[in-house]
């Protein structure tokens, strides 16, 4: 056992979905070290009810139990912050289940200090990324918490061993267990992953029926969708014009764009444990917003800035990806961000078609953009002959190098 050994542990905070991999983990951990273990659950905008958990946390003798509603926090204080970095990691995939870990995390180690908690559980398996962070961020907000992962610990290394557990310490069992889905899901207010199982063979297309936020493009409506972002400091505020909270406001797109058949990506990306894993995602909401801003970002940041976010951004998405959130890196790079992001306000102009998002307008009170320089017509601001020494001097070089080669 590399973790804490029995009798080293006197409370353990468990992150527990009330679902059957969370709930032999409880009766696990609530054997092996004899001790309180106290349950947490995040209601992040996953879409289902979280309150069951809490019959299920007292059936098994749970005493301290906790369900948070997060999804306010959740957008405001860790997807917004992202979005304003235009995070993608490898190109292409918009962080959906990386940046719900730091604040599951964070929350969990709130309510150790709470309850006198000196341990924490999750329920992350020893080859993925979310055991990384889960407790990179347990470390950097208490050093000296002990961090128990039952799936790098325990004998239950297949279904078989798991539903036998469950049923020798009568643990119920769903029908929906039972008749499962052939592949694991992830899903929060940003978005639903789908990985494992069915989806193994990356030559394998998913099955259309697997899909719950989004219908497909080619049933999304025959007609476009026109919508309109308003943008404060670089976070959308408002919608066609009606403000909204950070979470309203993205419930809202979600629904939007999955009417659009928006967000659906199938990728196969490098974990930070060293494997390839192909992974189908559908991110309606925040497709629509990271296009969005980059369309308010293009009328109102300096090129200068605007280049350098864009090379900073690989390097800012990598560290949410491998759970580096509560780095001294990842906030120095933030602290540059939204340094940047001071007057990027205004209205992006947004159109849904079949799948696809395109900026078609955008206006700012602050816009750097200029129709008296870049006019072609006649103008008076511009004097084209200036170009000229420009040009030479930035040739100059150039010229010299040609020179020396003669």
């Amino acid at each position: 056992m590399a973790g804490p050994r029995p009798g080293e542990v006197r409370k353990i905070v468990l992150a527990y979905s009330g679902g059957l991999d969370t709930s032999v983990i409880l009766r696990w951990l609530q054997q092996t070290y004899d001790c309180e273990v106290v349950t947490f659950t995040a209601d992040l905008g996953q879409g289902e009810e979280v309150e069951p958990a809490r019959e299920k946390a007292e059936a098994a003798g749970v005493k301290e139990i906790y369900i948070d509603d997060l999804r306010e926090e959740f957008v405001r204080d860790f997807v917004f912050p992202m979005f304003r970095a235009n995070a993608l990691y490898e190109g292409i995939y918009l962080l959906g289940t990386s940046i719900a870990r730091p604040l599951i995390s964070k929350r969990q180690i709130e309510i150790a200090r709470e309850t006198g908690a000196d341990a924490v559980s999750h329920g992350a398996t020893g080859k993925g990324n979310d055991q990384v962070r889960f407790e990179l961020g347990y470390y950097a907000l208490e050093p000296d918490i002990k961090v128990i992962a039952p799936w790098r610990e325990w004998d239950l290394d297949s279904r078989t061993k798991l539903m036998e557990f469950a049923r020798n310490n009568q643990i119920p069992i769903s029908r929906d267990r039972l008749d499962e889905p052939p592949y694991s899901t992830d899903a929060n207010l940003l978005h639903i992953s789908y990985e494992g199982k069915a989806l193994e063979d990356p030559w394998v297309e998913a099955d259309e029926a697997m899909y719950t936020r989004s219908v497909s493009p080619e049933r999304a409506p025959d007609i476009p969708t026109y919508i309109e972002l308003g943008f404060q400091a670089g976070d959308a505020v408002s919608i066609n014009g009606e403000k909204l909270s950070p979470a309203a406001l993205l419930q809202k797109l979600n629904v939007t764009g999955g009417a659009n058949g928006i967000g659906r990506i199938d990728i196969v990306e490098n974990r930070y444990v060293g494997m390839k894993s192909r992974g189908v995602y559908e991110t309606p909401g925040g497709t629509i917003l990271a296009a969005a801003h980059r369309g308010i970002e293009s009328i109102t940041l300096d090129r200068g800035a605007a280049h350098l976010k864009d090379e900073l951004m690989p390097r800012y998405a990598e560290l949410v990806y491998n759970g580096f959130w509560f780095s001294p890196e990842r906030e120095m790079i933030q602290a540059a961000v939204d340094e940047s992001q001071k007057h990027v306000d205004g209205t992006v102009r947004l159109k849904l078609f079949k799948g696809s998002v395109s900026v078609v307008g955008r206006k700012s009170p602050v816009s750097l953009y200029s129709e008296e320089h870049v006019t072609f017509e006649a103008d008076t601001v511009y004097d084209q002959r200036d170009a000229e020494g420009f040009i030479k001097l930035n040739a100059l070089r150039l010229r010299l190098m040609n020179a020396r080669k003669g």
